[in-house]
């Protein structure tokens, strides 16, 4: 999936900067000194952080869509704003930071009920090949359970889980996002994981 997203970018990059021009043309004009990254570098970094962004987004909004548009929206923003972009060193941050305020929109727009969780939070989960009808049936059925129990983990967990697990960022990009120290970011990990491998193993045990 992320490959077929990936190969639209560089048309998906200028347009979402001819809308940001055109949006950034009804604002007074910044000094040429603090426009910040110009068409053709943006164009690069969209490249580059388009299928981590969009793994992100799905991961939380689970429509194809929807997640593309909010992708699109995200670019568009970064593009408008990017002046106000204090290092190039600090472009991914400050990418997801604007990614989440428009996943926390999109949500504030939509019923809470339809909220559905990320169904690809653990990718060592999702890759797994089975080999036989009955593999493909038992894989289904872990997933399954694995979705259920990640929408039992308070919302901070989940962020975490997605920006790790959807998006495969470190610790240290994940701490810059929310703000947070790296310690923070890996015990939280390490006790979402704990509880999932808990109530995954109670669940067993229920079943037998």
């Amino acid at each position: 999936m992320r490959t077929t997203f990936a190969g639209r970018t560089n048309n998906a990059a200028a347009a979402a900067a001819t809308r940001g021009q055109a949006r950034e043309r009804r604002s007074p004009p910044a000094p040429a000194s603090a426009r910040g990254l110009q068409l053709s570098e943006f164009a690069e970094l969209y490249d580059k952080y388009f299928p981590k962004v969009f793994a992100y987004v799905y991961g939380r909004v689970q429509h194809k869509e929807a997640s593309l548009d909010i992708v699109s929206d995200v670019f568009e923003k970064a593009f408008v704003k990017k002046q106000s972009l204090r290092s190039p060193e600090a472009f991914g941050s400050w990418l997801f930071t604007i990614a989440r305020n428009e996943v926390s929109s999109h949500w504030r727009k939509e019923k809470p009920a339809a909220k559905a969780l990320q169904d690809a939070a653990w990718h060592n989960e999702l890759n797994q090949r089975p080999a036989s009808p009955e593999e493909t049936l038992l894989h289904r059925e872990r997933l399954s359970h694995l979705v259920s129990l990640l929408r039992l983990l308070p919302p901070r967990e989940q962020e975490i889980i997605s920006l790790k697990f959807d998006a495969e960022l470190t610790n240290r990009e994940i701490s810059n996002i929310l703000n947070t120290s790296e310690v923070n970011v890996r015990v939280t990990i390490f006790r979402a994981l704990r509880k999932l491998r808990e109530r995954m193993a109670q669940q067993q045990q229920e079943v037998r």
